[in-house]
């Protein structure tokens, strides 16, 4: 009993001291690519996908179809995680997280769809921003089950803005380089923060299950070419990113439905929340 009286007297001071790191860390991180990275203006190429047949007069067909996965999944999820008895969500920013990542999947169905009827510079936005909503979701979710409550609501808040500075910044300057350091934020702090927090709830190995299965979309979105003709022109390798993505919020959510909260062991005090 007094070692574990010892252990919680030191866990204040433990806890200020890792969230002060991890803030450190991530703005050295932030500003060492802003000034090392060179300016990344628009490429052409970036509009430019293997499959653009047309449909019954839809352009893009399956470009554009398979993102209504997409709106099925966000719809119920959003549903559900607002009603609240089929999701083990404990804490109410929690929720804030899971219903924005919930309406940015929603928004994902809708942007990418209308990007993808006409791909250009404009309508790129309407893509991109949904994206970056999910990615400051996953973020914040994270934050507050592995760190706590009022941190991750505080990084909500903070990465939702600079979703909407890197919007305008792209747009202002054609420049893309703060919009991929928004993207490349959740690929570092989140397997960091795995690494120095425990988790919270049991499950967590669907957090690495939907990483594989993103990491694996983005491989089909690179060889767009090599596998649409791989499978003789049937469906494109972006077609099916968009239909490997949606089981990203899939997973997350069977996750959700059969996780509960973890009772830490004697040696795992001194870093639970």
């Amino acid at each position: 009993m007094n070692t574990k009286r010892m252990i919680m007297a030191i866990q204040p001071f433990l806890t200020k001291q890792k969230k002060v790191r991890i803030w450190i860390m991530g703005l050295l991180c932030f500003l060492s690519l802003m000034l090392l990275a060179p300016k990344i203006p628009h490429s052409p190429n970036h509009h430019r996908f293997s499959d653009m047949r047309n449909f019954l007069g839809v352009p893009n067909t399956l470009n554009v179809i398979t993102n209504f996965p997409f709106l099925i999944v966000g719809v119920l999820g959003f549903v559900i995680c607002l009603q609240g008895s089929i999701f083990e969500i404990s804490l109410r920013g929690e929720i804030w997280g899971w219903a924005f990542f919930y309406a940015g999947i929603v928004g994902i169905a809708f942007g990418s769809a209308y990007y993808h009827l006409k791909p250009d510079d404009n309508r790129v936005v309407c893509d991109r921003l949904p994206m970056m909503i999910v990615y400051t979701s996953l973020l914040s979710i994270f934050v507050t089950e592995r760190v706590g409550e009022r941190i991750g609501v505080t990084c909500l808040c903070a990465v939702l803005m600079l979703a909407l500075v890197s919007i305008a910044y792209e747009r202002s300057f054609d420049d893309l380089r703060l919009c991929m350091m928004f993207q490349l934020i959740p690929s570092v702090v989140m397997p960091v923060l795995a690494f120095m927090f425990p988790p919270k709830y049991t499950h967590s190995r669907y957090w690495f299950w939907a990483a594989g299965v993103y990491l694996l979309a983005k491989f089909e979105a690179f060889a767009d070419m090599k596998i649409y003709s791989l499978n003789h022109y049937i469906i494109s390798g972006h077609s099916l990113e968009h239909l490997c993505l949606v089981m990203v919020p899939v997973l997350l959510s069977i996750m959700l439905m059969y996780r509960i909260t973890r009772t830490p062991r004697l040696g795992e005090l001194k870093d639970c929340r």
